[in-house]
């Protein structure tokens, strides 16, 4: 018996086989473009459905059980009264919202909506993106996130979930529905959104794919980072999960839901009572992969230089695109501060990693409850990132392969709605490795937080004095 678990990715829609042990058996990808232009990151919503159909005609067969959906969280695209696009989806990456982001951030209003609807207020949300599109005259009968686009032609049915909601910054995080003063800023009305569900809640399929029963269960399931949560077995409170590749997030899981009183995290829902609360970080191993271009070294050969050598005073912002958690400041700036003639490759490079670990520290600050951290990412594969991960945050880290994450957490939602298993908080998966921290680098990371908090916000307040 196998799940079919359709992950809806930025570049690429991964369907993955698995069982109910959480083992992943089979899987296949589809790339398609995320077009991109200026401030603009949008995807062709047919590419992506053609994209999962073709996916899941390959892995089709009499043992799949079921089909569950999850994706990249914070997606937007409006349909006409028939149900077709009349936009494109816009992307996570999306910032053509910047102007209304910057208008509410910080303000009373601003920060209520943060504490009522989990999502932090920055332009990747739904919540900003849909105010751009009606203070640009862009009107849809329906508004939907790219995941409920592909549910509504697997089913018939246009519908969202709590995980998936809980991202756009329209959904109260308290009642499970849709936020009137969110809807109120965004312009637009309840019944322009899809109806609301658990993220185990089930449709039959009724979608023509060969090798596929018709009528099987398809999960709604969830946004990416929660389910990312579940895949790796960090779905239990005080559970956390870390995951790294050219972002970064870092999520812990807790029973209900709730932000920081200084809204430096999001909170987003798994399913069935548990939440995780965190923060994403923009700038992950895309910082080495710039120092190599800059350098013209080979990023695996710069990154083994950098794990043998001290940065030596010198301490790296590393907002290179901007940074979500704990800013959520699509505007912030990159800066080596201390940087002299001396200064190697390896060390800036060192500096860049150890600014991008301090960045997941501070989200970690802000989570009142964390017991453990498994990791997990291609960015893990240079050892660098896991050591220096694990002496900033201070805690041992325990690495999972990166065979299935959100997929195999889409999966579970699955054998949990199929009743195969009891709860979510069922750890199937095992690490492979565990990174202790060395205890005086946990010490000096430490001391040095601080001045990464003091330098962003001087910056920050120079280039905002430049700007007037």
């Amino acid at each position: 018996m196998l799940v079919l678990a359709v992950d809806l990715g930025t570049t690429a829609t991964k369907v993955v086989a698995v069982d109910a042990q959480a083992r992943v058996v089979a899987s296949t990808e589809r790339a398609y473009p995320m077009r991109t232009s200026g401030l603009e990151a949008t995807h062709d919503p047919k590419q992506v459905l053609d994209a999962a159909l073709d996916a899941l005609r390959e892995l089709a067969s009499e043992d799949v059980r079921a089909i569950a959906l999850t994706g990249a969280m914070h997606s937007i695209m409006g349909l006409d009264s028939d149900l077709t696009p009349v936009t494109d989806a816009l992307s996570w990456a999306d910032n053509r919202a910047v102007e209304q982001t910057e208008r509410l951030r910080g303000t009373a209003e601003g920060r209520e909506l943060h504490q009522q609807t989990g999502a932090p207020i920055h332009s990747f949300t739904p919540l900003m993106k849909l105010a751009w599109f009606h203070e640009n005259g862009v009107r849809a009968a329906k508004w939907c996130e790219i995941k409920d686009f592909v549910h509504l032609h697997l089913t018939g049915e246009l519908l969202n979930e709590h995980s998936s909601g809980s991202g756009t910054g329209l959904m109260n995080i308290h009642t499970l529905q849709w936020h009137e003063p969110s809807l109120e800023f965004a312009g637009v009305t309840a019944d322009q959104l899809p109806p609301l569900v658990e993220p185990t809640h089930s449709t039959p399929l009724t979608a023509e794919i060969p090798g596929l029963r018709k009528g099987i269960p398809v999960i709604v399931g969830g946004g990416d980072g929660p389910l990312g949560n579940l895949g790796v077995g960090a779905a239990t409170p005080g559970a956390g999960a870390v995951s790294l590749g050219t972002s970064g997030a870092l999520r812990v899981a807790q029973q209900g839901p709730g932000v920081d009183e200084e809204g430096r995290t999001f909170s987003y829902a798994i399913g069935e009572g548990l939440w995780v609360r965190g923060g994403a970080i923009s700038n992950g191993g895309v910082v080495a992969q710039w120092a190599a271009e800059t350098f013209n070294v080979p990023v695996g050969e710069l990154l083994q230089q950098a794990a043998d050598v001290d940065s030596d005073g010198l301490v790296a912002l590393p907002y290179l695109l901007g940074e979500r958690a704990p800013w959520w400041d699509p505007t912030a700036h990159a800066a080596l501060l201390g940087l002299r003639r001396e200064h190697t490759p390896a060390q800036i490079t060192k500096a860049l990693v150890e600014g991008v670990c301090q960045q997941l520290a501070l989200v970690l600050d802000a989570v009142p409850r964390v017991d453990s951290l498994r990791i997990t990412g291609g960015a893990f594969r240079a050892p660098i990132w896991a050591q220096t991960l694990a002496n900033t945050l201070g805690m041992p880290l325990h690495l999972t392969e990166d065979s299935g994450g959100s997929a195999v957490g889409a999966a579970l939602l699955a054998w949990r709605a199929l009743g195969e298993i009891e709860s979510l908080t069922v750890d199937l998966v095992q690490p492979t490795q565990t990174i202790t921290p060395d205890e005086d680098a946990i010490e000096r990371y430490a001391n040095a937080r601080p001045f990464v908090v003091k330098a962003y916000r001087a910056l920050e307040d120079l280039y905002d004095e430049s700007h007037r």
